[in-house]
């Protein structure tokens, strides 16, 4: 599972930081690198543990998201990471 976290003002005429649907937008085309492909044959994740893949998709999506404080991976309900791009 990942999960992306958006920190910003709330817009006051909207009543939301970001649209969903911009978002699912914005995440799309990197999920679609990643679902239902063998991580290690992508370029950046030859060795896909938890933490290179929270890192490697907060690459690929942190600039057009300028709202994203975390991207959290997790392999279990009780195993995963959250990287803050530090």
């Amino acid at each position: 599972m990942v999960r992306l976290e958006i920190t910003g003002e709330v817009d006051k005429h909207t009543g939301w930081i970001i649209d969903f649907a911009e978002l699912k937008a914005i995440f799309k085309p990197t999920l679609d690198r990643l679902d239902h492909y063998y991580l290690n044959d992508i370029p950046g994740l030859e060795n896909p543990t938890s933490e290179v893949l929270a890192e490697w998709i907060w690459k690929q999506i942190k600039s057009q998201l300028p709202h994203l404080t975390a991207v959290m991976v997790k392999e279990t309900c009780t195993a995963g990471c959250i990287y803050r791009g530090e």
